[in-house]
């Protein structure tokens, strides 16, 4: 089968074209990474590529309590640890730099950090704080031509600290509503400068986080999630959404970077991406494709050989199955997650999941 063979990842050779997938499980206390974080990691490290939960460039980004940064000594000497661990079982590792923009309170920010975002449009609904729990979002601030600039200087300098903290790559969240696709979406970019307006100059910041993280560590350690038609964060569809992500998709091609992770959210029920869409960013991009949504065995070794794209990210069926590899080389079944525990501090619901083997003895 496909799904099991190696890929050439630009300069990697991945064990296989299964990619675990970026999730938030908000184990970093005081947005360290730590040992647990690192046994969870080393325990699905059979997969070829894993792509970690989204960690923050910058203390403006730390929306979600809990979650980690790279953007400090403490975290980058955290992150060893993870990749170390990651390595010694085969796998190649990228850190995916999330900046929650306006989805985010200040209670979960450190001191002196603020919610920023391209304009000062509050996002629908409330945030959760572990010091006074559901919070209306806040207004962001609307980011000045200087605070995107600086910014950006953020990813790069997160993007070095990745590459001294062992990791193989980045990969930036232009997706499910944060920062990078608050620039590209209209319903989040209202400016009328060089940064707003035309989906041209809404895509620009990508772009230029694109192009400045790979003259600092090479564009074939670089990577981008998006998800066009995605719903999370307020996004969804917006008048000439197909011409703006291939365009989008053509400038990451000129850049040659190393993959986009293209992310259909249909099976958590957001609209369907449509295939014309998918095929044009594609096309425009002309480098490896991650494909992501509610795939399984079947369906993604399905996917593999139509040619939709050339490895599969896989989610939820990791954070119970830690040998999810294993598992689906073998068919056997998979043990059903305990969502309850997605976020919770501890190792309840994280690392606790037993492999098949402990699993079948203990029936």
């Amino acid at each position: 089968m496909k799904l099991f063979k190696t890929f050439n990842l630009g300069p990697y050779e991945l064990q296989n074209r299964i990619v675990m997938a970026p999730m938030t499980r908000s184990r970093a206390i005081g947005n360290v990474p730590n040992s647990l974080m690192a046994e969870y990691y080393a325990q699905r490290a059979d997969a070829g590529l894993i792509i970690t939960e989204g960690t923050s460039p910058s203390p403006n980004g730390l929306g979600y309590a809990r979650i980690p940064g790279i953007f400090s000594p403490a975290q980058v000497e955290g992150w060893k640890g993870v990749t170390q661990a990651v390595h010694q079982k085969g796998a190649r590792i990228f850190v995916q730099l999330m900046h929650t923009g306006r989805v985010g309170h200040v209670l979960n920010l450190p001191e002196g950090a603020e919610v920023m975002a391209p304009s000062a449009l509050a996002l629908e609904g409330n945030m959760y704080t572990d010091a006074e729990g559901p919070q209306p979002y806040p207004v962001p601030r609307k980011m000045t031509l200087e605070d995107i600039e600086k910014t950006e200087e953020e990813y790069v300098l997160a993007a070095k600290n990745a590459i001294e903290a062992g990791f193989d790559g980045v990969e930036l969240h232009g997706a499910n509503g944060y920062l990078i696709e608050q620039f590209i979406h209209p319903n989040s970019n209202q400016r009328t400068d060089d940064y707003g307006g035309n989906y041209k100059n809404r895509n620009r910041f990508a772009l230029e986080v694109a192009e400045k993280i790979a003259v600092a560590i090479g564009p074939h350690r670089v990577g981008i999630r998006l998800s066009p038609y995605g719903a999370n964060g307020g996004m969804g569809n917006f008048e000439q959404i197909e011409e703006s992500f291939s365009h989008l998709a053509y400038g990451l091609g000129q850049l040659k970077i190393a993959y986009i992770h293209l992310v259909d959210h249909a099976a958590l029920g957001a609209p369907t991406v449509p295939d014309s869409v998918k095929n044009k960013i594609k096309k425009a991009f002309g480098g490896t494709i991650i494909i992501s949504g509610g795939f399984d065995k079947k369906k993604a070794e399905a996917a593999l050989k139509a040619g939709k794209g050339d490895l599969v990210a896989f989610g939820r069926p990791f954070i119970s199955n830690p040998d999810l590899v294993a598992r689906m080389d073998k068919d056997l079944p998979l043990s059903s997650p305990d969502f309850a525990k997605f976020y919770t501090p501890g190792p309840e619901g994280y690392t606790d999941y037993p492999v098949a083997s402990l699993a079948e003895s203990a029936e």
